[in-house]
């Protein structure tokens, strides 16, 4: 390729020998016309046998146009392909920290275009329910999801799959009724964001981010409890149906907002004490490992539904009247369930107790007790550092679901 400037006529002159349009010429021509003087026309000169048509439909379609004459094809100067993007929306701001990077409410014509991105005129729309940002943002969502994109664990290289340990049967059969009960709260903890994520305009990266990687980790968690409970050749354990009917309404609950709280200020919180007391008490090294792990997660995730609760309270006041309407209704509707599977919380005192004598199960026994207080504690903590009076938060703390999540 050369370009040279014709001076007789004071237009640059690009030379394509035999390139066609279809074979890469195109970006010469683009970029040709990117380098001219604007107030110049472009000659485009080559052999290729069908340059003159390829050229044609090219500048047709960018608003370009050009005439041909004795092997040579003049681009006209003019606003030429700037006429294409006129009525170009751009979407917001690459640079989070950028004066209106994010908005408050993306249009639907952005799409799933990058933000900051100049977004042609005749878009398709795209229908995102949550597109409001005072309906799913949290200030804290790009650190957390930083925080968690370096926290990333592989289960086969963090946790000893092959310590040595033998377990009388008893135990282990508390152990896998627990991770049981872990997997199927999981799985939960899994679907609940992926419900929402497909909703959420993609305005709003950081929250898609923060929530997609606490997808990825409860998935990971799925995985290891599963592992753990076949580790010693045996198959799941109990799932109850108060259990199940307790998850349901997590699964149900239409607002994001709501769900984030009831999922994760409540009980995924709760689920951290959960996690932390087994890495304390149970009883061999692979299964301390894996909730060691697992509570590091959850904390995150914790902490995005706390950032993100912050910010909606501070936008909407009359959330915290919509979210102990929620909780009073998810009291009703498991009042006739049965909480918390009791072989669970038998395998629970099994592994506090560490041996099967009275004085022992009575240590266990009291151990639960406390880790019931400890989880009660924590719920009316974070209700309280979301604005909640106290006695709202005692209220609201107690009257949380007997099966923690």
């Amino acid at each position: 390729m050369t370009t040279a400037t014709d001076t007789a006529t004071g237009g640059p002159v690009l030379e394509l020998g035999a390139l066609g349009m279809d074979t890469g010429a195109h970006v010469l021509v683009a970029h040709a016309l990117r380098q001219r003087d604007p107030a110049l026309a472009l000659r485009v000169r080559g052999s290729h046998p069908e340059l003159g048509v390829h050229l044609s439909g090219w500048c047709r379609k960018r608003g370009l146009t050009v005439t041909s004459q004795d092997g040579e094809h003049r681009i006209a100067p003019g606003p030429g392909e700037a006429q294409r993007w006129r009525g170009a929306q751009r979407a917001g701001a690459s640079d989070p920290g950028a004066p209106g990077a994010v908005v408050a409410q993306p249009s639907a014509r952005w799409g799933v275009a990058a933000r900051g991105a100049l977004v042609e005129a005749g878009a398709p729309e795209f229908y995102f329910p949550l597109s409001d940002k005072a309906a799913l943002w949290a200030d804290d969502a790009a650190r957390l999801y930083a925080t968690a994109l370096a926290a990333q664990w592989d289960p086969n290289e963090a946790i000893d799959w092959a310590a040595p340990f033998e377990l009388p049967d008893e135990v282990e059969d508390a152990v896998v009724q627990v991770m049981t009960y872990l997997v199927e709260n999981e799985n939960a903890a899994l679907l609940v964001p992926a419900r929402f994520l497909g909703q959420m305009h993609p305005h709003f990266r950081e929250v898609l981010q923060c929530l997609a990687i606490t997808i990825a980790d409860e998935a990971r968690h799925v995985e290891v409890f599963t592992r753990r409970i076949a580790l010693k050749g045996r198959g799941p354990a109990l799932s109850t149906a108060g259990a199940q009917a307790s998850l349901k309404t997590l699964f149900d609950e239409p607002e994001f907002s709501v769900a984030s709280f009831l999922l994760s200020v409540l009980g995924e919180g709760t689920f951290v004490n959960l996690l932390n007391f087994l890495n304390t008490y149970a009883p061999d090294p692979v299964t301390r490992q894996i909730c060691r792990l697992a509570s590091r997660d959850e904390a995150r995730h914790v902490a995005f539904g706390m950032s993100h609760l912050a910010w909606q309270m501070a936008q909407d006041p009359d959330l915290k009247y919509r979210l102990n309407a929620a909780v009073e209704r998810r009291y009703d509707e498991l009042a006739s369930t049965d909480g918390l599977n009791e072989e669970v919380f038998d395998g629970l005192i099994v592994l506090a107790a560490g041996a099967f004598t009275p004085e022992a199960v009575a240590t266990g026994y009291e151990r639960v007790q406390r880790l019931k207080q400890e989880m009660a504690d924590g719920r009316r903590a974070r209700l309280a550092k979301l604005g909640f009076a106290p006695e709202a938060a005692q209220a609201l703390a107690e009257r949380h679901t007997r099966n923690f999540m």
